[in-house]
């Protein structure tokens, strides 16, 4: 499994560095068969009156995102509930994945390696040439991520592997987007476009 670890307001000494890597490894221990690539970013508050430290993981996992975020005063107390968080994440995909009630040869689709995806050629040309730099709103951050339709249950499955609020999809039947998200006073809700 490729583990990189980031830090943010913080010095990533080896000793945090070192924690974190076997907190991981052992709530990823029964999974390393799916789980290829594991993102985790560690940071500290800056506001001095809340002491807030935040563990976050992001695991790519057979083609499937699986995230988990943990705030504490502690940065390693939020390191071990992060880590407790994915361990019972993992154990719902893996028991999602092989559940006996779909076809035999249903299967989640393997990601590829870094190595298969990067291109060994280099760019000949200039990536900068006529072009000037501009920054983006610092308000607005674009993410794009390819939307296979699905059915209602796999957007609700998919909402609590990566522990939003919400989840943008592509409904099966009709192929227009449509937003799940949970509700304040409990259950879920779905927002569509008005015909």
């Amino acid at each position: 499994m490729k583990l990189l670890i980031h830090g943010r307001n913080l010095d990533l000494t080896p000793a945090l560095r070192e924690y974190t890597q076997s907190k991981l490894e052992r709530a990823i221990q029964h999974y390393e068969d799916f789980v290829k690539e594991a993102d985790v970013h560690l940071s500290v508050a800056k506001n001095h009156r809340v002491h807030q430290q935040t563990a976050e993981v992001t695991i790519f996992a057979n083609g499937t995102v699986i995230r988990a975020q943990e705030r504490s005063e502690n940065l390693y107390a939020s390191i071990d509930l992060v880590a407790s968080k994915l361990s019972r994440q993992l154990r719902r995909f893996k028991e999602k994945t092989t559940d006996h009630h779909h076809s035999s040869g249903h299967r989640a689709s393997i990601t590829p390696s870094t190595e298969s995806v990067v291109d060994d050629n280099s760019i000949n040309v200039s990536l900068l040439e006529g072009k000037n730099a501009t920054l983006p709103n610092p308000g607005i951050r674009r993410k794009y991520f390819p939307m296979n339709p699905m059915k209602i249950d796999e957007a609700l499955h998919q909402l609590e592997l990566i522990d939003h609020d919400f989840y943008l999809f592509c409904e099966e039947e009709s192929g227009e987007l449509q937003v799940l998200y949970k509700r304040n006073h409990g259950g879920y809700g779905i927002i569509q476009a008005k015909r």
